[in-house]
């Protein structure tokens, strides 16, 4: 499914546009799901850790077990290519893929299988900074021992939709999730932190959801610009009680929560903060 317009996509050596099919039925990827991607944004002429998106491609298809078909050079340079290709103040979701052709149910992808790669560019704008409604899942992150969570992986995000579907239903945009240590881990699409008297906290990573790369980037820019940032385990209770509550992803950036459960949030300067350093770091501002 094409989540923007003006669609272009590199496969097997050439661009196409619109939405290029590129599985076979018969693949592995296609009805066993191993299936790997990354995405960045462009936005204002800039790229913000681009190269950090291609190298961790790499790593999710070798937590797959297949082998990439090119590194993560290879990968930033295709993607620039494809970006020169819009206007320069286009804004972009540029999402990198490898999967495997060949293997059967008992080879999850074997590393003599083809591993196929894509990467797809749509033109999509950066949504404004809002704010949403947040809720608690009744639907938990994976352990590291039950899933593949080590890589951002295609089969793990059903889960994430079906989060997102329920707590729809009940009218919140969106939910936090929890780990099966009761920790919150993350929400369905986004790291997530919280603001208590100042200090500023989010979920340490425990191998139940990735450590962002705008997580990561927020961390750092927030503490180099003065703020106690704290990765520790939190509960449900610590964001009930939270000043402020903001989300981190790559497909928003930086987002506000205005409402938790039944209570009613203002969006606070800490998140609006945090969107003006990122967008000076990346020279957007």
């Amino acid at each position: 499914m094409a989540i923007g317009s003006d669609i272009r996509t590199w496969y097997e050596g050439e661009w196409l546009e619109g939405n290029t099919l590129i599985m076979g039925a018969a693949d592995h990827a296609t009805w066993l799901g191993t299936l790997v991607f990354d995405g960045a944004r462009t936005f204002s002429g800039v790229s913000p850790d681009l190269d950090l998106h291609c190298e961790r491609i790499i790593r999710s298809a070798v937590a797959m077990g297949m082998t990439p078909p090119m590194d993560a050079a290879q990968v930033l340079a295709l993607a620039q290519e494809g970006i020169a290709q819009y206007p320069a103040d286009a804004e972009l979701y540029i999402r990198p893929m490898m999967w495997s052709v060949e293997g059967d149910a008992a080879m999850i992808a074997p590393e003599t299988a083809p591993c196929a790669f894509a990467l797809c560019i749509e033109a999509m704008p950066l949504p404004p900074m809002g704010s949403i409604a947040l809720t608690v899942s009744p639907f938990r992150r994976p352990r590291p021992d039950t899933a593949l969570t080590e890589a951002k992986a295609a089969c793990l995000y059903p889960n994430n939709g079906r989060m997102l579907t329920e707590a729809r239903k009940r009218g919140f945009n969106n939910a936090l999730s929890l780990d099966d240590w009761d920790h919150v881990a993350e929400t369905a699409t986004a790291n997530v932190f919280l603001v208590k008297d100042g200090v500023v906290r989010t979920p340490v990573p425990n191998g139940t959801f990735l450590n962002g790369i705008t997580r990561q980037r927020i961390i750092k820019l927030l503490s180099d610009d003065g703020m106690q940032v704290e990765e520790t385990s939190l509960k449900v209770d610590d964001f009930a009680q939270a000043d402020e509550i903001f989300l981190t992803g790559n497909a928003s950036k930086v987002t506000a929560v205005r409402q938790f459960e039944d209570r009613t949030m203002q969006p606070g300067p800490v998140a609006a903060r945090a969107r003006a350093l990122y967008w000076a770091w990346a020279g957007a501002a």
